[in-house]
């Protein structure tokens, strides 16, 4: 089953342009050229596109100093759209995590602004279901995705827009066969397990950029999710970078409180001669014997082309038959 979203709507779209909000609440955007391709592709595909005036700002590695950054995230709760879009990751939301209005922003996303990204916006998306409950989007970022080089990926496209039409109901992927390999190569075991058939259901889904969930730990902004399904990617990690970090999310009582774990994506790693057979499969080898929760690899989701949009927060359905799994949440609104 190739990766795909799920979409059982009846495929009309509305005649009014969806609005998206564009604004750059982490690292200085370095790429301007992604940057006006983002824009371009997005209004190709009929959008109405709103740059926030401080979406080009720069201050040292910042978008902008703090309180620029933490105006632009406040003026997009405030802008009414549809979707509210980061240009890139990086580094610089945990310093804005004291300061920023979360009843605002969910106040806003109760009004119908869907916030989307991925990487450094993890913290904010933890910080937001921590302070409130509310609902944001795993997905991509403007520069990266929209603004790729190579032209934006369809399925990535697809899912986006199944989201801004509200046609979303789940997605689906093909779980890795066995004879491991490498998660980010596809070629990845379900945790030394053979794959069977099972369902977890009304389980909230969170999780996101491994590094930004374990920097949390011991902060308000961790929510303390019990009988979660955690999804988890990282980019330029080495297997043992990110084993030490699955190991403080176990020793402080996290991963035990999971019923899934699903890796995405790990990729730009490189493995080195003294690593002997060591790599991102004994990784998941280890977190298995480790936890009674299901674990699962090969989810299109992280510093990737290829990316499904997952709701952070939602009560979800895990069904796996076979080699196809399923994230489905339709039936739960």
């Amino acid at each position: 089953m190739p990766v795909k979203c799920d979409n059982r709507g009846n495929g009309i779209l509305e005649s009014v342009k969806k609005h998206i909000y564009i604004y750059s609440p982490s690292s200085a955007v370095r790429d301007k050229a992604s940057f006006k391709r983002g824009i371009k592709r997005l209004e190709a595909l009929d959008y109405e596109v709103e740059v926030d005036e401080a979406a080009l700002a720069a201050h040292q590695r910042f978008a902008g100093d703090d309180e620029t950054r933490l105006a632009a995230i406040h003026r997009a709760a405030a802008s009414g759209a549809d979707v509210a879009l980061t240009t890139r990751g990086g580094y610089g939301l945990t310093r804005l995590l004291p300061g920023i209005n979360y009843k605002a922003i969910a106040k806003a996303i109760s009004k119908g602004t869907q916030f989307v990204g991925l990487s450094d916006f993890t913290a904010f998306q933890m910080a937001l279901l921590a302070k409130t409950g509310a609902l944001t989007w795993a997905g991509p970022a403007l520069g990266e995705d929209f603004g790729a080089e190579a032209g934006a990926d369809d399925i990535m496209q697809a899912c986006f827009d199944d989201l801004v039409t509200g046609q979303g109901e789940g997605s689906g992927w093909q779980l890795p066969r066995h004879a491991p390999d490498s998660i980010a190569n596809g070629a990845e075991t379900n945790g030394g397990r053979k794959h069977g058939e099972y369902t977890i259901k009304d389980a909230m889904l969170w999780g996101g950029n491994l590094a930004m969930l374990t920097s949390l730990v011991g902060t308000p902004y961790l929510p303390a999710v019990k009988g979660g399904i955690l999804f988890i990617e990282d980019v330029g990690e080495h297997p043992y970078r990110v084993e030490r970090m699955l190991a403080q999310l176990l020793q402080a009582g996290i991963l035990a409180q999971q019923k899934a774990i699903i890796f995405g994506q790990f990729s730009n790693y490189q493995l080195v001669p003294h690593d002997k057979g060591y790599k991102l499969a004994s990784v998941v080898a280890w977190l298995q014997s480790q936890v009674k929760a299901r674990v699962l690899t090969g989810l299109p989701f992280g510093h990737v082309a290829t990316k499904v949009l997952l709701p952070v927060g939602q009560h979800v359905t895990l069904a796996v038959e076979g080699r196809d799994a399923f994230l489905l949440w339709g039936h739960q609104h």
